[in-house]
């Protein structure tokens, strides 16, 4: 498949996702775990067709492996929408996610002990100030907009707020731990992608269990949304249920996009078309769905997109490629 179709996935997969996912959370901020359940469960049967063959492929990794990686990757994903039932604003969300590159660089250094340039650092030190600038405005926010007020349970809804910070933040090293360990995989049994996407999803299915009441009662408070008429199926179902399965299939889409791109596309540009998109679906939140949005904020957004970007190196790319091991020649000087 082309690039440029890869690249229109992604776009259109991905910012769509954060829209129907945003009309989900709006309407009831705790569906987190039917969303991630109902994402799960599309993948695997996608994956068992399609890549497993009907159980009939034998997995290039060993399962074990794929075990640890999977108890990693769904305590990140229940965490992470769990966040949002705890007074996280959805620009926050996505802004606090985009720190991956800060978690990685540190148990970088504390597990693989690596060591980075100087560059690497310093765009480091751009995505840590604009997340704590935007952390802290909202942090400001939600302060004064529950001063004095305290909900049933006698706990105000700024500390609710910062249970969802820890929670993203827990979610946040989980995720970049999770990277290396993938990065250790495929170092020694080669790259499987589509595999991995295929276990990954499968393998935590059992583990809804624990969730089922939950699930359950957010399927019934869906059912009695009101009705939609789906376009040209001409189907009634309950609006919140034509929002999810929107959501299930935009996912699908923003997963896809992204694997195409890094079996034709290098890293570097894999891991700016991922930063753009954020940069895109961020700003249509904000103006779609009116979320609160101070000049702070925007510097903060800003400083976090152009550390991202200097991270990438993006800058070099774009530049005169120069071989160090080429003298100039002096007849042109």
């Amino acid at each position: 498949m082309h690039p440029a179709v890869a690249l229109g996935l992604v776009f259109s997969g991905c910012c769509s996702n954060v829209v129907f996912l945003e009309l989900l959370v709006r309407e009831h901020p705790g569906c987190g775990n039917l969303i991630t359940f109902a994402q799960f469960l599309f993948i695997a049967i996608e994956g068992f067709i399609f890549e497993a063959n009907f159980g009939r492929k034998r997995p290039a990794i060993p399962l074990r492996f794929y075990l640890t990686m999977v108890a990693m990757f769904f305590t990140v994903s229940v965490v992470n929408n769990y966040a949002l039932n705890l007074n996280i604003a959805m620009p926050l969300h996505m802004i606090f996610r985009s720190g991956s590159l800060i978690a990685s660089m540190v148990l970088g250094i504390v597990i693989l002990k690596k060591r980075y340039s100087v560059s690497k650092y310093s765009s480091i030190a751009l995505v840590s100030a604009g997340i704590f600038t935007c952390t802290f405005m909202s942090a400001k926010q939600v302060s004064s907009d529950s001063s004095r007020s305290e909900d049933e349970d006698g706990i105000s809804a700024f500390l609710w707020w910062l249970l969802g910070i820890a929670a993203l933040t827990f979610a946040l090293l989980m995720s970049a731990r999770m990277g290396l360990f993938q990065e250790t995989l495929y170092e020694r049994f080669g790259k499987h992608s589509k595999e991995a996407l295929f276990y990954n999803h499968a393998l935590p299915l059992p583990g809804f269990f624990l969730l089922a009441p939950d699930i359950y009662r957010h399927a019934v408070l869906f059912n009695q949304s009101e009705p939609f008429q789906v376009p040209v199926l001409g189907l009634n179902l309950p609006i919140l249920w034509f929002y999810l399965i929107m959501n299930i299939i935009t996912q699908y889409i923003c997963i896809r996009g992204v694997f195409i791109l890094t079996t034709e596309c290098t890293s570097l540009t894999v891991t700016l078309v991922v930063t753009l998109r954020k940069f895109v679906s961020l700003i249509f939140s904000i103006l779609y769905f009116s979320n609160p949005f101070t000049t702070w904020h925007w510097i903060g957004t800003l400083l976090v997109f152009v550390g991202t970007l200097m991270y990438t190196e993006i800058w070099n790319s774009l530049g005169p490629r120069v071989d160090p091991e080429k003298k100039p020649d002096k007849k042109q000087e």
